[in-house]
């Protein structure tokens, strides 16, 4: 594979994101069940944006010591613009963890430990399709036409999808996992697995897990494909990809309690995902720069929430008694 990671980069990343992993994980996570406050959330959700933009600097920084500054400037932007597409994305699979999490009660509390896998998990997954990704498109080109397309799908799907979490418990399945485990009323805890009469049961809270990790293969589905419209540099794909979702945890603290007030997030996706399908099916006719994609997707994030922000000002005025 073709790509301007070199070991000391692969080793770098990894030494970064274990040092991360271990603070936000293992040390908080000896806290035992807790919820963030929305202050704590957003703090750390400025330091994982930060580190982003620091390791993105760092990066430029050895390309242009070792291959040069135009290779540096094109390099760093596509991590950049990868990283905002993600970053993007991420919120949606945040409101749909949410949705989960209301459709079965389980108390803030207890979300932590689902959270924790559920990002463990989404750090491996991704990982491997993003290498398999890389692999296939390498052998396969034309397999880029086949991205742009389901993107240019999935974006005028998402648009016109209604969100309904009552649905959940009717899903194919739920139904299955119900039916062939030996499942508790309630939630036990933060345990996934109890033993009872010698016995053991799963938890709801292990159908949830179960949950939240397809919700991220469904969209990985989604977001991988449209990173490999701004480069197919499986170095730039994965950590641009990896340092949008690992800050999920704090992102969903950070969500949780304004969800409703982004309404408008969801077409503003999916007019990102139409335009980065169209860019992948027209690469071979008109080729659009890494920076003009990255101000496209940029100013469409920026008028969706001023649209976003005016509907909320109306809805207030609204509720508002004159």
């Amino acid at each position: 594979m073709n790509t301007v990671g070199t070991p000391m980069l692969w080793g770098g990343f990894a030494v970064v994101v274990a040092i991360m992993l271990a603070i936000d994980l293992l040390l908080q996570g000896r806290r035992g069940a807790h919820t963030m406050s929305m202050k704590q959330a957003a703090v750390w959700s400025i330091v994982w944006v930060s580190l982003s933009l620091l390791f993105n600097a760092a990066f430029w920084w050895y390309l242009t010591r070792t291959e040069g500054r135009a290779v540096a400037d094109t390099q760093a932007l596509a991590f950049l613009t990868g990283y905002l597409i993600e970053k993007a994305l991420a919120v949606d699979n945040v409101f749909v963890w949410l949705m989960l999490f209301s459709y079965f009660a389980v108390p803030a509390a207890l979300q932590r430990r689902v959270l924790v896998y559920g990002v463990l998990g989404a750090i491996v997954l991704r990982t491997v399709m993003i290498f398999a990704g890389s692999w296939l498109i390498e052998q396969f080109s034309w397999l880029l036409y086949v991205f742009g397309a389901f993107l240019l799908f999935t974006g005028v799907k998402m648009a016109l999808a209604k969100e309904d979490e009552t649905g959940i418990g009717d899903k194919p399945l739920v139904r299955w996992l119900r039916g062939h485990l030996r499942m508790t009323d309630r939630i036990e805890n933060e345990h996934f697995f109890v033993r009872k009469k010698g016995l053991l049961f799963a938890t709801p809270l292990l159908l949830v897990l179960i949950l939240v990790e397809l919700s991220d293969v469904i969209f990985a589905v989604d977001s991988i494909p449209a990173i490999f419209a701004v480069t197919t540099d499986p170095f730039i794909v994965l950590t641009s990809n990896l340092f949008a979702i690992l800050g999920l945890r704090a992102m969903y603290f950070l969500l949780a309690g304004v969800a409703e007030r982004f309404s408008m997030l969801k077409y503003g996706l999916s007019v990102i995902l139409v335009f980065i399908g169209i860019k992948m099916l027209i690469v071979d006719f008109f080729h659009i720069p890494i920076a003009i994609s990255l101000g496209v997707v940029g100013g469409i994030l920026a008028l969706t929430l001023l649209i976003n922000a005016w509907v909320n000002y109306h809805n207030d005025k609204k509720k508002v008694p004159e």
